[in-house]
């Protein structure tokens, strides 16, 4: 399982909150960006709770085909379809004296919905064909992506099952909200990774500009980085001129100075020739990309707002219209006193 680590107040409050619900059988609700390590949040729970030696059995309600769900879930008897060419214990019961981890709640259906919500009520289990109920004994984390208060609004979620579920709600904070952790999994991701013995490495200024990329995928998008350049350059020591511009994120291009060079070898600068040609004037600064020059323009604003309200970060928050959380975020993003 991959680690926990990291001194980041997000990462501290989120473990603080993982030991105190590990505790308990309390339901949990984990929500987040997809990458962002729900799972591995699920597992932590299980392996520090006094289930851990029973199973921890985990399911993506949104990767299994909705006619396969049920049987998947609760299991089945001979006969009880075509197919069903003997009994089939389901993962609740394999989960039994367990944790079921239900990824992609969002994403069940709202038939499925209603037969887990007997399961979290009566604590038993209808097989499909089956005439007779089997009592379970299991701890439910569920993981999502979406915003469920907005799926019962859209008739998507049943109400009840998600109370049911919210017992303890837990939000995982995305990688950019713990960027100073990004040099640590750089490191694991390159020690797990390394061929043949041979580690790739990066060098500080390469692990800076990756440390500025904000990284959509979260830590799946920076272990999947980290396993391409240990594939292509195993035990050699990286800088961004040396990694191939095909073989960087897409985004990381926009934060960069300078220009990248493509595969046949010209530059940039080609754009910014081919705007002049058309009589387009760039805003702001030739050197900069439409990225840089709005985060400019943001932190201009961010900065004037807070000075004409004298550094109170409540009311600049309701004055730019965003959340308290998000502004705080851009407060640090750019080191803005």
């Amino acid at each position: 399982m991959q680690p926990i680590f990291g001194k980041s107040p997000a990462t501290k409050k989120l473990l603080d909150l993982v030991e105190k619900v590990s505790k308990s059988d309390v339901s949990v609700l984990v929500s987040g960006p997809s990458g962002a390590g729900k799972e591995i949040i699920a597992q932590k729970i299980h392996e520090s709770s006094l289930r851990k030696e029973g199973n921890f059995v985990a399911v993506n309600c949104g990767a299994i085909p909705r006619e396969l769900l049920e049987s998947e879930l609760f299991g089945h008897k001979k006969g009880a379809f075509t197919g069903a060419i003997s009994d089939r214990i389901g993962k609740i019961v394999a989960a039994h004296r367990g944790t079921l981890f239900l990824d992609e709640i969002g994403d069940m259906p709202i038939d499925m919905q209603v037969k887990l919500l007997r399961v979290l009520q009566e604590r038993v289990v209808d097989p499909v064909g089956s005439n007779s109920s089997v009592p379970v004994d299991v701890r439910i984390i569920s993981a999502t992506h979406r915003s469920i208060e907005k799926e019962i609004e859209e008739e998507h979620f049943r109400a009840d099952l998600f109370f049911r579920l919210n017992v303890v709600p837990i939000q995982m904070p995305s990688l950019a909200d713990r960027a100073e952790e990004i040099p640590l999994f750089i490191e694991y991701f390159s020690e797990i990774f390394k061929q043949k013995e041979k580690k790739v490495s990066f060098n500080p200024e390469f692990v800076r500009q990756l440390c500025e990329y904000e990284w959509p995928g979260n830590i799946r998008e920076l272990s999947n980085f980290v396993h391409r350049l240990s594939v292509l350059y195993p035990g050699e020591s990286l800088s961004l001129e040396s990694v191939e511009a095909s073989m960087l994120p897409v985004g990381l291009h926009e934060i960069l100075p300078g220009s990248i060079k493509d595969d046949e070898g010209e530059t940039n600068e080609l754009e910014s020739i081919v705007m002049a040609a058309r009589g387009i004037e760039p805003i702001g600064t030739k050197d900069l990309s439409l990225k840089e020059t709005l985060n400019r323009i943001e932190q201009e604003m961010i900065s004037r707002t807070l000075s004409e309200v004298n550094g109170n970060v409540s009311v600049c928050a309701k004055l730019l219209k965003v959340q308290r959380t998000t502004l705080i975020d851009r407060i640090k993003k750019y080191r803005i006193s």
